[in-house]
């Protein structure tokens, strides 16, 4: 696989974070750039270290996570969109100064694995064609970090200057992000 392959699958790879890292920056409400670094950590981390447990996992394992993959992607993303959604509609006036950080460990821990889900099965298939997989990884991890902190930047451009419906964009757009890998995956 050549490096021009290796970019282009890890930008292909790195799209669903890219959004999510817009969303995240739209909802953010006061961007630092350590807060962008996080997101990217987080994601470009787990789109580096999935490849690597898919390739060790090689194929005896795939038929297991593809059958059910999507669903897990499809449920974490749709919970946390929902949940975004709600609070939009529904906002509590006294919970609103203590509500959870787009860039709270936890929530960036379930979004990096919901986001990485693909880069396991892609970790299957460069076993299976016996690729170098710590250059793979690697470029795959490095991209998807330099694609989220830009997402985080431009995602808080953006909610300055469409704020009043931000968390409800945000909310729409991780849902819609959990139909696309489920609908991929149940028809194609």
């Amino acid at each position: 696989m050549s490096l021009i392959e290796i970019a282009l699958l890890g930008i292909s790879l790195a799209m669903d974070a890219f959004a999510v890292s817009i969303t995240t920056g739209i909802t953010l409400k006061n961007l630092r750039f350590w807060h962008a670094a996080k997101v990217g950590l987080f994601f470009g981390g787990f789109q580096f270290l999935m490849p690597l447990l898919g390739y060790l996992a090689g194929s005896t394992v795939s038929v297991y996570i593809e059958s059910f993959d999507h669903w897990i992607a499809f449920g974490l993303l749709a919970f946390i969109g929902g949940k975004m959604l709600w609070e939009c509609v529904h906002p509590d006036k006294e919970k609103e100064d203590t509500s959870v950080s787009p860039t709270a460990t936890g929530k960036l821990f379930v979004l990096a694995i919901a986001t990485s889900i693909d880069a396991l099965a892609v970790g299957i298939s460069l076993a299976l064609l016996k690729e170098n997989i710590w250059l793979c990884a690697g470029w795959i991890g490095v991209i998807t970090f330099a694609l989220s902190v830009a997402g985080v930047m431009l995602g808080k451009k953006l909610g300055e200057r469409f704020q009043r419906s931000a968390g409800v964009v945000g909310g729409v757009v991780l849902i819609f992000i959990g139909v696309k890998i489920l609908c991929e995956h149940l028809l194609g």
